[in-house]
C-alpha cells in the first residue's frame, strides 16, 4: 500500500469528550470517527487493525473445531421471551417494533437464536459435540457510553456456543475453548491474565475472563504472585480469619461523635485504627405481585469492617437475596433504626432486620458501630455479650492487597485490567427454557449442555492501546498493527536515488510477506515521523540521500529511543530479525 492511495487523517488534538488514552489516540490517529453517542465509524486505518484481530480469532476458532455462521442483528422477541430475557435484561436490550407492531430486539448476544438453530438441526447424540461461532455486530444501549470503543453501544464481537450431550463433555468443550483463547491472546502479543469470574446475567457456574493488563483498566484483577491463582474482584474469595475471636476487654459505651458520620471520621476522632470500626449497610428485598407491584419488603443489615467494601455480586448470592436487592429508603431506615444514615448499628433497633456479618466482623472484639442515635457511636461492642451471635456469617466484601490467597499459596495482590474475552459453561440454562433436546443412546430426549465464549473484537484494539502507548502515540504489537512496517523516504520527489531505493525496499518487504506502507506523500520528515509514531507502526525504515551515499538506511522500532544505521543490503533481514524477536 502507498500512502498517497490510502486515507491518513491524523489530528494534533483529541476531541474534548475523549476521556481515556485509547479514545484520544484512536481519534487522533484517524482510526475511528464518532457518529453518535457510543457509535463510531471504523476508518480505513482502524479497520485494518480490526480485520487482523478477526483473522487471528477466526484461525484459532477454526483450528479448535468451531464452525462459523452468522446470525441476524435483528431478532424476533419471541425467542427472548422463551428464556425470559426480553424483560429481565432491562433497558440495555434495545427493543423495536416493525411496521406490523411485532416486537424485535437488536442483538447484544445470541444464545436464544443459536439454541433455536440447534434444536431444529441436532436430533441425535451422534451429531454432538458442535460449536458454532460468529463475528457479528452487537448493540447494547449503555446508559452512559464512554471511553470510545471501550464502552460503546455498537460493537463487534466474536461469540461462540458449544453444545454437548452431558456435563463432562460440555466441560471438555469449555476447556478446548479456554485453551484456544490463550492461543489467541498469546498471538495478539499483549500482556493478559485469565481470571476466574462470576457468570453474571448470562448464567452458569464455570467462567473465566481474559483481562488485558493496563493501569487504566476498569476492572480490578486479584492474583497471587507466588501461585497461579487469579480472579476478578467479583469472584475473589476473602477467606475467614484463621485466628479466633479475642476476649472482650472494653465496657459497652455510648460515645459522643458529633458530626462524625463515617467510619473514617469516627476512627480519627477516637484515635483508633479504622479496622476497629464496623460499617452498617442497609438493604431491602421486595416481593412483587403479577402486576409488578411491591407487596412485601424485607430490610437487611450488612456489617462490614470499616476499611472494607461490600461486594454486590457476593451479596446477591446470599439466601434471600438471589432475586435482587436495593438500598433501603430513608423511610425504611428510620422505621427500623430510628435514626438517619451515618449513625446506624445493630444495637437498639426499633424493628428487627435480617442481619448478615462479614467473616471478618464475626471474629472482631471490642468494635465500634453507630448507636442509632444522631452524633453517637457505641464503643466496646462484643458478640455474645452485647448482642447475639450473628445468625448469618458470609463473605460479602471485596478482597484487599495482603489478604491470604484462597489456594493457600501466599498473599493476594491487585492490578487493573480490561476485559476483552469471557468463557462460560452454561449447562442447561437455555436448552431447558427453549426445550432444546437430543435423543441419547436409548432414544430418550435429553437437554443439551451448553457453553458460550465471547471476544470483544472492537474493544481489543482499544485495550491494546491502553497497554501500549507513550507521549508520541500508539505502540502496536506486530500482530495487530494497521501496517507492520513503514518506508519513509526523505525528499523522494527530489531524489531519483531515494525514490528508487524506497521502491526497491518496499517491494522487497511486500515480496517477503511484510504488511508495509510506503509514505510517498512528500511530507517533511518531522511531520511524516510524527504521523507514523502517532499511528504506532512498529517498524520504520528511513531513506535519505546522505545515507545512501554511504550505503546506509535508518531503522527504528517504535519502542527504540534512537534509529540504527543499517546497510541497504541488510535491511530486509534486519527487519525480519526484529519481527521474529
Amino acid at each position: 500500500m502507498k500512502a498517497s492511495q490510502f486515507l491518513i487523517s491524523t489530528l494534533k488534538e483529541a476531541p474534548a469528550d475523549a476521556e481515556v488514552v485509547s479514545h484520544k489516540l484512536m481519534t487522533r490517529a484517524g482510526l475511528i470517527k464518532k457518529l453518535g453517542a457510543g457509535i463510531y465509524n471504523y476508518m480505513p486505518m482502524g479497520l485494518r487493525v480490526i480485520r487482523k484481530v478477526e483473522a487471528i480469532v477466526r484461525e484459532e476458532m477454526n483450528r479448535a473445531g468451531a464452525i462459523e455462521m452468522t446470525m441476524p442483528v435483528v431478532q424476533p422477541a419471541e425467542l427472548w421471551q422463551e428464556t425470559g430475557r426480553f424483560d429481565k435484561m432491562g433497558p440495555e436490550l434495545l427493543r423495536i417494533k416493525d411496521r406490523h407492531g411485532r416486537d424485535f430486539v437488536i442483538q447484544p448476544t445470541s444464545e436464544e437464536v443459536v439454541t433455536d438453530v440447534v434444536r431444529q438441526e441436532v436430533r441425535s447424540y451422534k451429531q454432538l459435540p458442535k460449536n458454532f461461532y460468529q463475528i457479528q455486530t452487537k448493540f447494547r444501549d449503555e446508559r452512559r457510553p464512554r471511553f470510545g470503543l471501550m464502552r460503546g453501544r455498537e460493537f463487534t464481537m466474536k461469540d461462540a456456543y458449544s453444545f454437548d450431550r452431558d456435563m463432562a463433555s460440555a466441560k471438555a468443550s469449555y476447556q478446548v475453548m479456554a485453551g484456544a483463547y490463550r492461543k489467541i491472546f498469546d498471538r495478539f502479543g499483549l500482556t493478559y491474565r485469565a481470571v476466574a469470574a462470576d457468570s453474571g446475567a448470562i448464567g452458569g457456574d464455570l467462567s473465566e475472563e481474559f483481562q488485558v493488563i493496563a493501569a487504566t483498566g476498569e476492572d480490578a484483577i486479584v492474583y497471587c504472585p507466588t501461585s497461579g491463582y487469579a480472579a476478578n474482584m467479583e469472584k475473589a474469595e476473602a477467606l475467614a480469619p484463621s485466628q479466633p475471636r479475642g476476649a472482650a476487654t472494653q465496657a459497652l459505651t455510648k460515645t459522643p461523635t458529633p458530626g462524625k458520620s463515617t467510619c473514617e471520621d469516627v476512627a480519627a476522632l477516637l484515635n483508633v485504627p479504622l479496622s476497629t470500626t464496623v460499617k452498617s449497610l442497609v438493604l431491602a428485598t421486595d416481593t412483587l405481585n403479577e402486576q409488578g407491584e411491591i407487596v412485601k419488603s424485607q430490610v437487611w443489615l450488612l456489617l462490614l469492617r470499616g476499611d472494607h467494601d461490600m461486594n454486590e455480586v457476593k451479596v446477591g448470592k446470599l439466601p434471600g437475596m438471589e432475586g435482587g436487592f436495593r438500598f433501603a429508603t430513608l423511610a425504611e431506615i428510620e422505621e427500623h433504626f430510628g435514626c438517619k444514615p451515618g449513625y446506624l448499628g445493630p444495637l437498639n433497633l426499633k424493628k428487627p432486620v435480617h442481619m448478615v456479618a462479614d467473616r471478618e466482623v464475626a471474629v472482631m472484639a471490642d468494635w465500634i458501630c453507630g448507636a442509632n442515635a444522631e452524633d453517637f457511636h457505641i464503643t466496646g461492642v462484643n458478640w455474645g455479650r452485647d448482642l447475639p451471635e450473628p445468625a448469618l456469617v458470609a463473605d460479602i466484601r471485596n478482597v484487599v492487597t495482603g489478604d491470604k490467597s484462597p489456594d493457600g499459596q501466599g498473599e493476594l495482590a491487585i492490578e487493573r485490567g480490561i476485559e476483552v474475552g469471557h468463557v462460560f459453561y452454561l449447562g442447561t440454562k437455555y436448552s431447558k427454557a427453549m426445550n432444546a433436546t437430543f435423543l441419547d443412546e436409548t432414544g430418550k430426549p435429553q437437554f443439551l449442555e451448553m457453553g458460550c465464549y465471547g471476544i470483544g473484537i472492537t474493544r481489543l484494539p482499544a485495550a491494546a492501546i491502553e497497554q501500549n502507548h507513550d507521549e508520541r502515540g500508539i505502540i502496536w504489537p506486530d500482530a495487530i498493527a494497521p501496517f507492520t512496517a513503514v518506508v519513509c523516504p526523505i525528499g523522494m520527489d527530489r531524489s531519483e536515488a531515494v525514490k528508487l531505493e524506497a521502491e526497491r525496499i518496499y517491494n522487497g518487504l511486500l515480496a517477503a510477506g511484510v504488511d508495509v506502507i510506503l509514505d510517498d506523500r512528500g511530507e517533511r520528515p518531522g511531520a511524516m515521523f510524527a504521523d507514523w509514531e502517532l499511528i504506532g507502526v512498529p517498524h520504520r525504515i528511513t531513506i535519505g540521500d546522505k545515507g545512501l551515499k554511504d550505503g546506509l538506511v535508518e531503522y527504528q522500532h517504535r519502542r527504540d529511543a534512537e534509529a540504527t544505521k543499517v546497510a541497504v543490503s541488510d535491511i530486509l533481514s534486519h527487519i525480519q530479525g526484529r519481527m521474529a524477536a
